[in-house]
């Protein structure tokens, strides 16, 4: 018995509108964009919905990690990524009023992944959409929002999309969400998005022109108020995110853009110049609801979650596209399976979950540590405790180790590249970096 769950208005619609596919994928994002051209090179037929009609647009994820890094040179798309422009990002940095208290060195990881990327998502975006459409099965539905699930005798088997003027049904053995924080088909699923309140702060984010100031690093500058985070973004820009009490933002705005550039100087007095020139308005600022979450379910049957429509994260350690793309890689070989088999129920799933939740609960358990140890107050006595803890980290095997998981991830995932039956069928050699 065939079903429909959700808001579907009436609008136009024909048989000629349905479409067939294998796997529906909700979300151009870094993950369902990833995800589609996995399953496009395993010979699978995608059909992607996504609601915008184009990727210029403001994101303020761009930080590729290595292991994110190292998932795109699989897929032959970061060298394009690059090519469109990107910054290289030496490490993290700890700063205490001028002071270097931390220093993540990712110089000393294996080349070539020996660096972070900042990375313009829609340089990303566009290189993996375009190594899409060279593929055969794939179709791009841009422009179109899901409002309803289709469902027969409770197995998810396809969507309602809402497009420019017409409505249509994709049916589909297998749907995706990969729609995001606020997932909508995640809600028409009937899953909780499982939010915790596990961090006092919010996050200001806005870039300044700086095409001669550019650091190399990503930078956490504790300060006598809200710490700053900041680092370089193509072209010649910096990226900063300025940490507020939760929810006091709106009390700080009443005040008037004047009142907050005198703050955000006070905080960065080196950029306070380029505050000055670039932020003229409220408006060009973006507040960030900072928040962890993890869905009550990932999947159904017929139904998948990935990204951070599954779990939601803090900007702390620039997890969030790495963790979307290696969801991606770990789900695909399951899907495949799963497509071959023509088995589609939850339980043919259970390889993803088993894979990934553990490793999304270390990241939120790091994420937690870094907020007190980055962001958490205490005093002298803990500002010695957390001086103390940093030189651990910077100087023994401990902290080349806890490198080395936050940038490949643990374990470090890799893309089943001996799946691909269309397009490239073995790994290029990896150019993760531009150096001799």
């Amino acid at each position: 018995m065939s079903m429909t769950t959700g808001t579907t208005p009436p609008g136009p619609s024909a048989p000629d509108d349905d479409l067939h596919t294998d796997v529906c994928v909700v979300g151009g994002g870094p993950a369902g964009l990833a995800l589609a051209l996995m399953l496009l090179r395993s010979g699978v037929r995608v059909a992607l919905l996504e609601k915008s009609t184009g990727f210029d647009r403001a994101f303020r994820g761009e930080i590729l990690q290595p292991g994110g890094q190292r998932i795109l040179d699989d897929l032959g798309v970061l060298t394009a990524a690059r090519d469109a422009g990107a910054c290289e990002l030496e490490g993290f940095q700890l700063m205490d009023r001028g002071r270097v208290l931390l220093d993540i060195d990712y110089r000393l990881l294996p080349a070539p992944y020996d660096h972070l990327l900042a990375v313009p998502q829609r340089h990303l975006l566009d290189a993996l959409l375009a190594q899409c459409r060279a593929l055969p099965g794939f179709r791009f539905l841009d422009g179109h929002r899901v409002g309803a699930l289709v469902e027969e005798d409770g197995r998810v088997t396809g969507v309602v999309a809402h497009g420019p003027g017409l409505r249509r049904t994709v049916h589909a053995r297998v749907v995706v969400g990969a729609d995001g924080r606020f997932s909508k088909t995640r809600a028409l699923a009937g899953i909780g998005a499982g939010r915790v309140e596990a961090f006092g702060h919010d996050v200001l984010w806005f870039k300044v022109d700086a095409p001669d100031r550019q650091t190399g690093y990503v930078r956490i500058h504790r300060t006598a108020g809200n710490p700053v985070l900041v680092h370089d973004s193509h072209p010649g820009k910096l990226q900063i995110g300025w940490t507020l009490p939760h929810k006091s933002w709106p009390e700080l705005a009443a005040r008037g853009v004047d009142e907050v550039r005198r703050e955000l100087a006070t905080a960065l007095p080196q950029f306070a110049d380029l505050i000055e020139d670039s932020v003229g308005s409220l408006s060009d600022l973006s507040l960030l609801d900072v928040y962890a979450g993890k869905a009550d379910a990932w999947t159904r049957d017929g139904l998948v979650l990935i990204g951070d429509s599954a779990h939601t994260h803090s900007p702390l350690g620039a997890q969030g596209i790495n963790l979307a793309l290696q969801d991606a890689a770990v789900l695909h070989p399951v899907l495949v399976a799963a497509l071959r088999a023509g088995r589609l129920e939850r339980e043919r799933f259970a390889p993803f979950l088993d894979a990934r939740m553990p490793a999304v609960d270390a990241v939120m358990k790091m994420q937690g540590m870094q907020a007190k140890g980055m962001f958490g107050t205490g005093g002298p006595v803990a500002a010695r405790v957390r001086s103390g803890i940093a030189r651990l980290i910077r100087h023994s095997p401990l902290g080349r180790k806890i490198t080395h998981r936050v940038a490949f991830g643990h374990p470090p995932v890799d893309v089943r590249t001996d799946l691909f039956t269309t397009g490239p069928t073995a790994r290029a050699e990896r150019t993760g970096s531009s150096k001799g």
